[in-house]
C-alpha cells in the first residue's frame, strides 16, 4: 500500500491510478489529519508527501512521522513545487527518502518509488535476519521459537542451539568436537557422547523432520536437504 498526500485534486487522483495500474495497491488524501486517520488503520509501504498542504505541511508532518515508533521506518518520498537546494537539504535532513520537485512524469515517479522501496528492503534484510527454515522446521531467532509444519515445539536450550548451529550450517559437517565446542564451550573426546543425546532427543522433538539432522560417518552431523 502506497499513500499519497497532495491537496491538489487533479495530481492526486492521477498519481493513485498510475500507481493501481503498475501494481501497487494505493489511496489518497488531502492533507494531514486524514492522514493520521488512515495511519491508525493500516502502515503503507511508502508515502508520497507534498509539502505544501493546508493546515499542517509536509515538513511537520514528516518530522512527526520521524518521531513516531510505528513510523519512524516508513519511507517518504517529497513532492513539491520548491526546488531550491535549500528546500531539498531541509528535506532530505528531516528524514525524507527522496526529493521529487514538480512538475514530475508518472514513469519517473514509480521508478523513483521502486528504488526507495528496493532500498528500503535491503536494509531491512540487514537489520532484521530472516528465519532459519529447512523441511517443516522454521526458527525464528528474534522470538527464540521452533515451529514443525506452524505447530510450536518447546526445546532446551542446548537443543536450540544444536538446531540453530546446524540450520546456520546447512549441508556442511561438524564434527562433535566443532559441536561440543560451539555448544558447550569446550572440546573433549570423552565427552562427546553428551552431543550424541542431545541430537537424539532433537531428532525425537523434531518428529519426521528429525530425519533431516544426519549422521555422517561416525563423526558428526549436518542438517541435510531432504527428508
Amino acid at each position: 500500500m502506497i499513500y499519497c498526500v497532495e491537496d491538489d485534486a487533479g495530481i492526486r487522483e492521477l498519481v493513485v491510478y498510475t500507481l493501481r495500474n503498475t501494481g501497487f495497491e494505493a489511496d489518497g488524501f488531502e492533507d494531514g489529519a486524514a492522514l493520521t486517520a488512515a495511519l491508525k488503520k493500516c502502515k503503507p509501504q511508502l508515502i508520497l508527501l507534498d509539502i505544501m498542504l493546508p493546515g499542517e505541511d509536509g515538513i511537520t508532518i514528516l518530522r512527526r512521522l520521524r518521531a513516531a515508533p510505528d513510523t519512524a521506518k516508513i519511507p517518504v518520498i517529497l513532492l513539491t513545487a520548491k526546488n531550491t537546494e535549500y528546500d531539498k537539504v531541509v528535506g532530505l535532513d528531516t528524514g525524507a527518502d527522496d526529493y521529487i520537485p514538480k512538475p514530475f512524469g508518472m514513469m519517473e515517479l514509480i521508478a523513483r518509488i521502486r528504488a526507495v522501496l528496493r532500498r528500503t528492503e535491503d536494509m531491512q534484510d540487514k537489520d532484521e535476519p530472516r528465519p532459519l527454515v529447512a523441511g517443516g522446521i522454521c526458527v525464528d531467532e528474534r522470538a527464540h521459537t521452533v515451529f514443525v509444519n506452524k505447530q510450536e515445539v518447546q526445546l532446551t536450550l542446548k537443543e536450540y542451539q544444536l538446531l540453530c548451529l546446524l540450520m546456520k550450517n546447512r549441508g556442511a559437517v561438524l564434527t562433535r568436537d566443532v559441536l561440543l565446542e560451539n555448544i558447550w564451550g569446550y572440546n573433549n573426546e570423552s565427552e562427546t557422547r553428551t552431543v550424541d543425546v542431545h541430537i537424539r532427543t532433537l531428532r525425537q522433538k523434531l518428529g519426521a523432520d528429525g530425519a533431516l539432522i544426519e549422521t555422517v560417518r561416525g563423526v558428526g552431523y549436518r542438517m541435510g536437504e531432504h527428508t
